[in-house]
């Protein structure tokens, strides 16, 4: 069977939708199988690729936005785990969780 056959009937006569597909003689919908997404990678300043649980080093001296405070440059984290946005790392520094951008750091 095609993705674009029906399931219930196996008949090829099918609309395509944005969304789902449907079958013309039988009038069955189902919705279209979504792309696998790709898998997200995540590479240090120097390129090499990161993962769950690495350590990392700072490349230079950050300040933190709303503090005072400032992680100074080689300060090396705890084991970090990768996350969604646009500070694609989060791990603890000198005792503080921190989000950071993985072009700041190096793996360790």
């Amino acid at each position: 069977m095609s993705a674009n056959s029906c399931p219930m009937c196996e008949t090829t006569e099918v609309l395509e939708h944005p969304e789902r597909f449907e079958c013309v003689t039988c009038g069955h919908e189902w919705e279209r199988a979504a792309a696998p997404a790709a898998a997200r990678v995540v590479k240090d300043a120097h390129g090499t690729v990161l993962a769950d649980g690495d350590q990392v080093i700072l490349l230079k001296a950050l300040p933190l936005k709303g503090s005072s405070l400032v992680l100074k440059g080689g300060t090396k984290s705890k084991p970090i785990r990768l996350v969604e946005g646009d500070h694609e790392i989060s791990c603890k520094m000198d005792g503080i969780t921190v989000g950071l951008k993985a072009c700041f750091v190096r793996k360790a």
